[in-house]
């Protein structure tokens, strides 16, 4: 396992501590997946870490009835529970993948969770090939909260192609975009220096590696998690195939400044007037 721990990258007074956690899930196994991320995360010292997608049931189910028994209502799962428990005993902030099970729905989405709880559920707005057998479309807006004086908002995995989503929260005020993925495609990691450019945002896209291998097929991840910082600066990325636990310092601060020039600052010189046909 590679542990980083970079220089401090900004010099300002308000310095959070922040990472991910790449590893490889064995489908199925929620219990073992779960004891892997406590076993990996229990002397951590970070203020936020972010998990892949999907990182205790794996991804390739086989259909809506396998996606909806290994899901879980956040509300009554041991898995959050324990969740709970490492992130008090941490003084932690987790965000991370989850198939929840609420009702009669299912969604593919990610958990904030605090040394006081459960703080915040995203459902994924855009559901990716097959997903769209095995979940119901998000329903949650794009929202921010707050993390020790940072503001930060989350997608997962596919909403990385629609710039709208990392705009979206940029034009909320976002420090932090929290990005849990189980990517196959090559394209995400260098397109994410562009939304962190476009947005002067920090951007954590924790991936998985490895393959899940089922009866009806098989799907390789990219692996690669990595850390972006404004201006499109690549801090750190992980190797592709390769479990890696990474923190590094950052100032959230750093994220305020949307000068591109000395005229031109990227939110105020917004047209929106001239945009409505995106919506």
């Amino acid at each position: 396992m590679c542990h980083g721990n970079s220089a401090t990258i900004f010099s300002f007074d308000t310095m959070l501590r922040i990472g991910y956690y790449q590893f490889r899930p064995l489908f199925g196994q929620i219990k073992k997946n779960l004891g892997k991320v406590i076993s990996a995360l229990k002397d951590i010292e970070a203020d936020l870490i972010v998990l892949p997608e999907l990182p205790f049931t794996g991804y390739y189910f086989a259909d809506r009835e396998e996606t909806r028994i290994l899901a879980e209502d956040p509300d009554d799962s041991s898995t959050v529970h324990s969740l709970k428990a490492l992130c008090k005993e941490r003084n932690l902030y987790l965000v991370t993948g989850f198939a929840e099970r609420k009702r009669d729905k299912i969604f593919n989405s990610a958990l904030l969770i605090g040394p006081e709880g459960l703080v915040h559920t995203y459902r994924k707005l855009h559901l990716f090939n097959e997903e769209k057998n095995w979940f119901d479309a998000g329903d949650t807006p794009l929202t921010l909260q707050a993390v020790r004086g940072a503001r930060i908002g989350t997608m997962i995995c596919f909403d990385w192609i629609f710039p709208e989503v990392a705009r979206a929260l940029a034009v909320q005020g976002a420090h932090i975009i929290c990005h849990p993925s189980n990517l196959v495609l090559n394209y995400c990691q260098q397109t994410m220096l562009s939304r962190c450019l476009e947005n002067s945002v920090f951007a954590i896209t924790a991936n998985r590696f490895g393959a899940d291998k089922r009866p009806h097929g098989e799907l390789k991840f990219t692996g690669k998690s990595q850390i972006v910082a404004p201006k499109g600066v690549l801090l750190h990325r992980a190797a592709a195939q390769r479990e890696a636990l990474y923190t590094t310092e950052i100032d959230p601060q750093r994220a305020e400044d949307k000068n591109i020039t000395a005229l031109n600052q990227m939110m105020d010189d917004r047209r929106p007037e001239f945009y409505g046909d995106l919506v």
